[in-house]
């Protein structure tokens, strides 16, 4: 009994990791400082954009006030980059496999508390979840990557005219968004790495019977 207690307090302590996990992961998904771009190379663009997955806002800055513009878009628009569309597949694909982790976990962990140890039912669930959530924190691994990779090569969009935006910056850097989707990916890892390491306890395994000679 005492190592079914620390066993479930352990995968309860997973749980709690995954859903920091995916929340932080949704959350990101949904910030626009992926990238910023510093737009000083010519007046009509003097001004600072913030770019997203879903969306670019550009800051501009007069002497009195900062007027700001937000422009929204999807994977549907032909003129964003290859990695942008990507990305926005792969972070809502993280964000649907962290929940169905956490959807098999809360199904382990009822069973745990029913006393259901079965290796068929319990033990597959932790396992299933703890793929899950390493599967999204891979995806979103991708994203920061990819992203990465496009600020340091210094790649270029070709916006709509309406949003005013030259077709590259006077410079670019990566966004505080990174950061969160760091901590959203290795907090994913570590909680699949949670699920994984769950062990039956020895008292649940099913040993044939010997029968007498």
């Amino acid at each position: 009994m005492p190592l079914l207690i620390n066993s479930a307090n352990c995968q309860m302590v997973g749980f709690a990791v995954a859903t920091v996990g995916w929340i932080l992961g949704t959350t990101a998904m949904g910030f626009v400082e992926w990238r910023v771009w510093y737009l000083d190379n010519a007046s009509q663009f003097s001004g600072l954009a913030c770019m997203g997955m879903w969306r670019v806002c550009v800051f501009r800055h007069t002497n009195i006030t900062t007027a700001t513009s937000c422009h929204s878009y999807s994977y549907h628009d032909t003129y964003l980059p290859l990695d942008i569309r990507v990305s926005q597949n792969l972070l809502l694909m993280a964000s649907i496999l962290g929940l169905l982790g956490k959807a098999s976990v809360t199904f382990a962990l009822k069973n745990v508390s029913m006393g259901i140890l079965e290796k068929n039912t319990t033990y597959k669930a932790f396992v299933i979840s703890g793929i899950l959530n390493i599967a999204a924190g891979i995806c979103i691994s991708v994203a920061l990557i990819w992203n990465y990779h496009s600020v340091m090569n210094e790649e270029g969009i070709v916006f709509p005219p309406s949003f005013n935006l030259p077709f590259k910056p006077h410079a670019q850097q990566i966004g505080n968004t990174v950061i969160v989707a760091c901590l959203a990916a290795f907090v994913l890892f570590l909680s699949g790495w949670f699920f994984l390491s769950y062990k039956l306890p020895l008292d649940s395994q099913v040993h044939p019977e010997i029968s007498g000679m």
